[in-house]
């Protein structure tokens, strides 16, 4: 009887212990990150308020490679306009794998508000 309690313990821990870690993988994986426009990320493009290049560019190449076995190392990550803060406004970056080849990163305004605007990126 002993023995059977410890086994169910063992295998509720495991699958506990995998939930979290499932959990965790996607909250860490997440493409979607939502940004304050203020005086150090705004520009503007096309005469509308945008999200700095170098802002997108920066946080894309973070959250690209959050975890080992999530999506490939990239580093060297452009945007060459901002990201105008109008929903479905889209801008494609690039960056560079470690053996050199480029990944070009597609860019999405997921919403707007005069204050954030959400947006996503693509990992290919």
């Amino acid at each position: 009887m002993q023995s059977r309690r410890f086994v169910i313990g063992v295998i509720g821990g495991a699958a506990a212990a995998l939930a979290l870690g499932a959990l965790g993988t996607h909250l860490l994986s997440s493409t979607e990150s939502t940004t304050e426009l203020d005086a150090h990320s705004t520009v503007s493009v096309d005469g509308h308020k945008a999200l700095s290049a170098d802002i997108v560019a920066g946080r894309t190449q973070s959250r690209y490679h959050p975890l080992p076995w999530v999506g490939d190392k990239i580093s060297g990550v452009t945007c060459l306009t901002g990201l105008e803060a109008v929903a479905g406004a889209t801008v494609t970056c690039t960056g560079h794998k470690s053996d050199g080849s480029t990944v070009h990163i597609p860019v999405t305004v997921v919403k707007a508000s005069a204050d954030s605007v959400t947006w996503k990126f693509e990992r290919s």
